[in-house]
C-alpha cells in the first residue's frame, strides 16, 4: 500500500508487481445531490485520516445502453452518492518527478459511460512513464439538461472542477500541472471541443487530443428548451429543477433513454431542434458555433475513424435495409444535394447499398469534417484517421465508432472490449497509436507533420505494418462539404 497526499486529505492506494501505483475513486466534488441537485460542483469536504482508495467509487446514474450496443461498448455502474471521483495511475507517486499527466474523458453520448470501465484502465500510461486521470462526470438530466434557473453544462462543470483538482493534487502523485494533456473519445472530445472555448477552463490543459468529436455538437437554447419540455411531459411534471428532483431515479432514469430513442423513431425538427440530426437530446447547450483560434494555447491532435457511423448500423441490420429514399433525405438533411453529393461518395464505393453510403456520409457529417475544421481553426495542430477494420458482423462493423480505444490505451485483451474487436487484432497496431498518444502528451508531436491547408497531412492508423502520413484523404469528399459544415 502507497499512501498520498491531496489538499482533502491522504489517501491510501495499491502497488501492482510491475510498479504502477493506482488511487482509486478519489472524490474531486461533494456529491451532486439534495441541495446541491442540478447545480455547479461544490468542492469535496476535507477530511482527516488516510482514506482507502484501492477500488472504483461509485459511478453516476445512467441507463444501461440498449440492445445490441449493450454487448459492444463496455459500461458499468456503481450505486452511491459521491460519484464525482476519479483515478489516477502512476510510476512515480511522490512530489518532484514531473512526469506528463492524461486526464481522460469518457464517451458515452452524455447519457452513458464512466471513467472506472476496465477499457479504460490508465496502466498501460503509467508503464511508460506518464501519470494517467480517469474520471466521471454528470450525464442525461442531470448534467445537460437546460432547466431554469440552474446553470447550464454541469457535465462540462464537473469536467472544470476535476482539472482543477488535477492542477492542485497531482503533484502529490509525480504529476507535472503544467503539463496536463485533456483526451477523449465521443462525448468526452466534444465536451473538450466545448473547454477549449470556454473561459473557466483556460490554463488548466497544455494540450488536448479529440477522438471523434470536435467542436460541433451542441444545442441552442431554443433546442434544448424543447427537449427539457418533451421530458417533463413524459414524466407529468413541470420543467423545474425542484419538480425533477422529486422524481425518483428509477423511473427518471428509463424516462430519458424513452427520449433518445424517441428522436430516433420521430426526427421531427419542430420538437427537437438540432437534436434531430446527431440523435443526442442531451448535450451542450450554446448559442453558436465556436471554434478555437490560433490564441487558444493548447496544442491539438484531432482525429476520427473511417467508417465510424457503421457502429449504429451494422449490429442492428439497417447497414444492408436502409432503403434509397432514407439515404436521400439524410444527406437532404446534412445539407448536401443528393443528386450532386452522392455519385462522389458512389466513386469510391461502387457496389455500396443505400446504408453503407449513408454510413460514409454521416461518417464525415458528424466525425470527420469536425475534426477537419477544428485543425484548420488552430495552426500545429495534428490530424488522424484509424481505419483497422474489424472482423465482427463478417467484417460489416469496419473501422467504426470507438473501435480505436482498445489500441489507445493498449488494451486488446481485455474481455470486454473482444465484440468490438474481434479475434486476434494487430498488436503492433497498438503499440504504435499508443506510442503517439504518450509522445504528444510528453512533447507536443506525436511523430507525424503537423495539418495544415497544403498538404493536409494525416496520419493513417489502418494496417500493423503499413501505418503512414497521408496528404488530403477522400479530398473530393472533403471538398462536397465546404460552406456546408
Amino acid at each position: 500500500m502507497t499512501v498520498c497526499d491531496t489538499r482533502q486529505g491522504a489517501v491510501r492506494g495499491r502497488t501492482s508487481p510491475d510498479g504502477v501505483t493506482s488511487f482509486l475513486g478519489v472524490p474531486y466534488a461533494a456529491p451532486p445531490f439534495g441541495a446541491r441537485r442540478f447545480r455547479e460542483p461544490f468542492p469535496p469536504e476535507p477530511r482527516t485520516g488516510v482514506r482507502d482508495a484501492t477500488v472504483h467509487g461509485p459511478t453516476v446514474p445512467h441507463a444501461p445502453y440498449a440492445p445490441p450496443f449493450d454487448v459492444l461498448i463496455p459500461d458499468d455502474g456503481v450505486e452511491g452518492e459521491d460519484c464525482l471521483n476519479l483515478n489516477v495511475w502512476t510510476p512515480a507517486p511522490e512530489p518532484g518527478a514531473g512526469l506528463p499527466v492524461m486526464v481522460w474523458l469518457h464517451g458515452g453520448a452524455f447519457t452513458n459511460g464512466s471513467g472506472s470501465t476496465a477499457a479504460y484502465d490508465g496502466s498501460t500510461f503509467a508503464r511508460d512513464g506518464v501519470v494517467c486521470v480517469t474520471l466521471n462526470y454528470r450525464l442525461g438530466a442531470d448534467g445537460f439538461l437546460h432547466l431554469p434557473g440552474r446553470p447550464d453544462n454541469r457535465g462540462l462543470l464537473d469536467q472544470i472542477a476535476a482539472l482543477r483538482w488535477v492542477r492542485d493534487n497531482i503533484a502529490f502523485f509525480g504529476g507535472d500541472p503544467d503539463r496536463v494533456t485533456v483526451f477523449g473519445e465521443s462525448a468526452g472530445a466534444m465536451s473538450i471541443g466545448m473547454l477549449l472555448t470556454t473561459e473557466a477552463a483556460r490554463g488548466l490543459f497544455r494540450r488536448a487530443i479529440l477522438q471523434s468529436g470536435a467542436c460541433h455538437h451542441f444545442l441552442r437554447p431554443s433546442s434544448a428548451a424543447l427537449v427539457a419540455a418533451r421530458l417533463a411531459e413524459k414524466l407529468g411534471i413541470e420543467r423545474t429543477a425542484e419538480a425533477l428532483a422529486a422524481v425518483p431515479l428509477p423511473e427518471l432514469l428509463p424516462a430519458q433513454a424513452e427520449l433518445r430513442a424517441e428522436v430516433s423513431a420521430d426526427p421531427d425538427p419542430a420538437r427537437w431542434g438540432e437534436a434531430v440530426l446527431n440523435l443526442m437530446p442531451f448535450e451542450p447547450v450554446r448559442p453558436a458555433l465556436a471554434l478555437p483560434g490560433p490564441d487558444c494555447g493548447v496544442d491539438l491532435l484531432i482525429g476520427s475513424n473511417a467508417e465510424e457511423y457503421r457502429l449504429f448500423l451494422a449490429p442492428t441490420g439497417l447497414l444492408h435495409t436502409l432503403p434509397e429514399s432514407a439515404l436521400l433525405a439524410a444527406t437532404a438533411a446534412y445539407g448536401l444535394d443528393p443528386v450532386a453529393a452522392l455519385p462522389v461518395y458512389r466513386t469510391a464505393r461502387p457496389a455500396a447499398s443505400p446504408g453503407e453510403l449513408f454510413a460514409a456520409v454521416a461518417t464525415d457529417w458528424f466525425y470527420r469534417i469536425p475534426a477537419i475544421r477544428l485543425a484548420e481553426s488552430v495552426p500545429n495542430s495534428y490530424l488522424y484517421e484509424f481505419g483497422w477494420r474489424s472482423p465482427r458482423f463478417d467484417g460489416a462493423l469496419g473501422a467504426c465508432h470507438a473501435l480505436e480505444l482498445p489500441f489507445v490505451f493498449d488494451r486488446l485483451d481485455d474481455p470486454s472490449c473482444a465484440p468490438l474487436l474481434g479475434a486476434h487484432p494487430p498488436r503492433a497496431l497498438a503499440d504504435a497509436m499508443h506510442g503517439a498518444w504518450v509522445s504528444f502528451a510528453r512533447t507536443g508531436n506525436p511523430g507525424w507533420e503537423a495539418y495544415d491547408t497544403t498538404t493536409r497531412t494525416t496520419m493513417a492508423f489502418t494496417a500493423p505494418l503499413a501505418s503512414a502520413p497521408v496528404a488530403d484523404p477522400r479530398a473530393q469528399e472533403r471538398l462536397l462539404w465546404e460552406g456546408v459544415r
